[in-house]
């Protein structure tokens, strides 16, 4: 569903990725680790848009989308959370959904915060928002929520891209256990459905849900495999997993 090919990034004498290819199967969840400064989230940003590689593709649903913009890629079908909450904190819980989904379907835009009047966009939305557990949260501001629930806010928005392929971007960032573990479980049934692929550094997170993992060192991937694998790779032990390579 996701093919990545030899991407390569460099800020002058920089290279911040350095030829890195993977793919995320139908129903499947590809995890990327590694430590901080690795360049995790500039790969993300390589994937979705935001920044242009200097070479290399991206493919979703087998067409290329390299040359897409972010909001091009977006009606491709390809979905995305961020490391740092990004909602409208001023608009409700439902009005930041039904926006979503107002710009996937083209509907009409007077004004983004009436997006949640119009009758279609509010069943979609609160369909979506029950999904993801904040149902009864639909009327609430969305600058009242909790950070666990500003989490599943912005996979809800997500979610009404209708992707057909999901970045996630460090989702469990300053979560407790028992939101760190909720989330996992909704993520856990999403992946039966939509692919995904997941940047995160909760290793528990990454064991449980990951069907394949790549460690990303210095902007290359130096071990890829099955969570079993990565684990018993004395170059991701060494690199990341915080043992000596011995």
């Amino acid at each position: 569903m996701l093919e990545i090919e030899n991407l390569h990034k460099s800020f002058g004498a920089l290279t911040v990725s350095h030829d890195i290819s993977l793919s995320v199967g139908a129903g499947q969840c590809h995890a990327v680790i590694g430590p901080n400064g690795a360049g995790k989230t500039t790969l993300i940003h390589q994937i979705s848009g935001v920044l242009r590689q200097d070479k290399g593709r991206v493919a979703l649903d087998g067409k290329d989308v390299s040359a897409l913009s972010v909001w091009e890629r977006v009606q491709a079908g390809l979905g995305r959370t961020f490391q740092i909450t990004s909602v409208l904190p001023s608009f409700s819980v439902l009005e930041n959904v039904a926006t979503a989904v107002q710009a996937k379907n083209g509907s009409s835009l007077r004004f983004l915060a009436a997006a949640a009047r119009e009758a279609a966009l509010n069943d979609i939305a609160q369909d979506i928002l029950t999904r993801v557990g904040l149902g009864a949260r639909s009327g609430q501001q969305a600058a009242d929520l909790s950070h666990g629930e500003l989490r599943l806010l912005e996979l809800a928005i997500a979610l009404a891209g209708e992707p057909k392929c999901l970045l996630l971007d460090e989702p469990m960032a300053g979560l407790g256990r028992t939101e760190s573990v909720a989330l996992i479980d909704l993520l856990r049934t999403l992946r039966e459905e939509l692919p995904m692929l997941l940047v995160e550094h909760d290793m528990d997170a990454v064991f449980q849900l990951a069907d394949d993992l790549s460690v990303l060192v210095d902007g290359q991937i130096v071990a890829r495999g099955t969570p079993d694998e990565v684990r018993q790779n004395p170059k991701a032990r060494a690199a990341y997993l915080g043992e000596g390579s011995g």
